[in-house]
């Protein structure tokens, strides 16, 4: 069936997505593409810009991830699918209000709010969230670029995973290098002023458990001007160990890496990064604001359990960054599984208390599994989620028929709604920005100001 039939159906599957994130948008790419049923696709979010994390969580010196963003475009371009901009669920829009305009709805609103380290001392100023940080840098409009400055001379990032290393790069990545990427100009200019001449990732476990990819690793140790230390004693793992047979290939090979930096003598004058492995955050440590990250030996006993050697040391750092996940937050009126962090469900299908199905109210990407997984890993689990739905279309179509266009619904409540046309004026303004700056393709707009004043002048 071609685009301009399926446009002119009289009854199109009325479908809202929530959140348009790689999650959200493979789910409108998955719901486009099959011919079972006719469909119309909204994709809604609170911000202006589409793409989620592809936008806000890609380091911006990874340039080759963010071409994802050409891919996710020409799904928002199908005739089938429109962007709705600035609504934000709960706010703008309830669950009632989804269930009047649409015969099924998917929520795909990821995981935005970091895990705790449970600590004495966490919430000392100084001591943030490695999901703020990286708001921060990738222009994220709710985060003032006010909100770090970096004087600290020291920093612990505390973490095994790629966040934990994209934030230590970012740390001590030369400004010039920087400059060629789209982080917005007045980041660029907190960065250019750092203090921070020494990074600490610490990491509870092994080598071998650590989550980094073997890439984002080696990168590490191929920034110009900055040393990578590793203790040898971290690293003097037994060839023939059980550790070492059951490891993965990836594991190996970061142990290659690190055992190779191991054997590096330090002592240069540059910026430094060192990875501190088996030990535990035991408190922050500061009066007024963060003076050091008291951390505990660690060790795995007979069972395979990770456990305290009441071995102790203090770093002297003056900022400490989490980076010990990401989890999702409950959404207004629809229930949530605490110790998962996620919305139960079944097969992409929204289970209440007593594990029945909600009619018409589906799940994907990290809301639904937790936060793991690549970006290409949500597109199996939105596809997942959309037969669900469509194996559920018929029932849909005679039990939730929209009443109302949701249109209406946020014209009576006064939401002025941006749509693509509007998005493709702030790439535009970003585009513009770069080349102003000789700075590359773009440089990020900076603020919800800077977003806003683009699209006022648009309307």
């Amino acid at each position: 069936m071609s685009h301009n039939e399926r446009m002119s159906t009289p009854d199109p599957l009325r479908v809202a997505v929530i959140g348009s994130g790689p999650a959200g948008i493979y789910t409108a790419e998955a719901l486009t593409r099959q011919s079972r049923e006719p469909v119309a696709v909204d994709v809604l979010d609170r911000l202006p810009t589409p793409y989620g994390l592809v936008r806000y969580g890609v380091a911006p010196d990874h340039t080759s991830i963010k071409r994802v963003a050409h891919t996710l475009a020409r799904v928002l371009e199908h005739p089938d699918v429109r962007f709705l901009g600035c609504v934000e669920y709960g706010t703008d829009l309830t669950r009632a209000d989804l269930a009047r305009a649409y015969h099924a709805v998917v929520y795909a609103t990821g995981a935005s709010m970091d895990r705790r380290m449970g600590v004495p001392g966490e919430d000392l100023p100084g001591s943030v969230a490695a999901t703020d940080f990286v708001n921060w840098y990738s222009g994220h409009p709710d985060l003032e670029v006010s909100r770090f400055v970096l004087d600290a001379e020291e920093v612990a990032v505390v973490g095994a995973g790629n966040v934990a290393l994209d934030v230590a790069r970012i740390l001590v990545r030369s400004v010039d290098e920087l400059r060629r990427t789209d982080i917005p100009e007045p980041v660029l200019q907190v960065l250019a002023a750092s203090k921070v001449r020494r990074v600490h990732v610490v990491a509870r476990r092994g080598p071998l458990q650590a989550k980094f990819s073997a890439n984002e690793l080696r990168e590490l140790g191929q920034l110009d001007g900055v040393e990578v230390g590793v203790d040898p004693a971290d690293v003097a793992i037994d060839p023939n160990s059980e550790a070492m047979v059951g490891a993965a290939r990836a594991a190996r090979t970061n142990l290659r890496t690190l055992t190779e930096w191991a054997q590096r003598s330090g002592g240069g004058t540059g910026r430094r990064v060192e990875l501190h492995f088996w030990r535990k955050p035991t408190a922050v440590v500061g009066a007024e604001h963060v003076e050091g990250l008291e951390v505990e030996r660690t060790e795995l006993d007979d069972e395979g359990r990770l456990v305290g050697t009441g071995q102790r040391e203090t770093l002297p750092v003056g900022m400490v960054v989490r980076s010990v996940g990401y989890a999702s937050t409950p959404l207004p009126d629809l229930p949530f599984d605490e110790s998962t962090r996620t919305l139960p469900h079944e097969d992409g299908r929204i289970l209440d208390a007593e594990g029945n199905p909600l009619p018409g109210e589906y799940v994907a990407g990290w809301l639904k599994r937790g936060a793991t997984g690549v970006i290409g890993t949500n597109k199996s689990d939105a596809a997942a989620t959309v037969r669900s739905l469509l194996d559920d279309a018929p029932a849909l179509r005679s039990s939730r028929a929209p009443q109302v266009g949701v249109e209406e619904l946020l014209k009576e409540k006064g939401v002025v709604v941006s749509d693509y046309a509007d998005w493709l004026a702030i790439d535009a303004a970003e585009a513009a920005l770069g080349a102003e700056l000789s700075r590359g393709e773009r440089v990020k707009l900076s603020g919800w100001s800077e977003l806003r004043r683009v699209l006022a002048e648009r309307n």
